[in-house]
């Protein structure tokens, strides 16, 4: 593949992944509005980019997806260096720039992005003992809690109610 081909394919990946999440975030507050055919207009089109999305992530072979195991170990460090590398210098910068909502944002980020680690060790022991396990995210910062709820993020407070079962 040639270098411009490259470029090209991640600047589209990244811009249709963009537009996945924020299409998703203008269902939501279509939603709150009760508009609920906008609301599935912007789903459906989020739907479409993070096809486009995806198509790109597998030509730039990105994501090779192989086996559970593999790709556990590959979330694994991925989630330690986001949150040993990444997110420091990005709290560090930040704070540098008197930017204290930011900062705060990326240390909650940092914190869950190292509880992500701990849950692919655990999903590794699970793939071994074929066990079920059911997470609950928090919908503030994006902490995940395996099992049950807690009654408050242990990241960002966020109450009970905040957090929501994926299945």
């Amino acid at each position: 593949m040639g270098e411009k081909t490259r470029h090209n394919l991640y600047q589209a990946f990244v811009g249709e992944a963009k537009a996945y999440f924020r299409l998703l975030a203008y269902a939501e507050k279509a939603e709150e509005e009760e508009l609920p055919q906008i609301a599935v207009l912007f789903r459906a089109v989020a739907e479409a980019e993070r096809i486009h999305a995806t198509r790109n992530l597998h030509l730039l072979e990105e994501v090779v997806v192989k086996d559970s195991e593999t790709n556990l170990q590959a979330s694994f460090q991925r989630e330690e260096k986001a949150s040993g590398v990444f997110y420091p210098q990005f709290i560090r910068e930040a704070e540098e720039e008197g930017d204290r909502r930011a900062a705060i944002s990326f240390s909650q980020a940092r914190d869950v992005e190292e509880g992500h680690a701990a849950i692919y060790k655990r999903a590794l022991q699970h793939l071994l003992a074929e066990t079920v396990q059911v997470y609950y995210v928090c919908q503030v910062c994006g902490y995940i809690a395996e099992g049950q709820a807690p009654e408050r993020c242990p990241i960002c407070g966020a109450p009970r109610e905040q957090f929501r079962q994926v299945t």
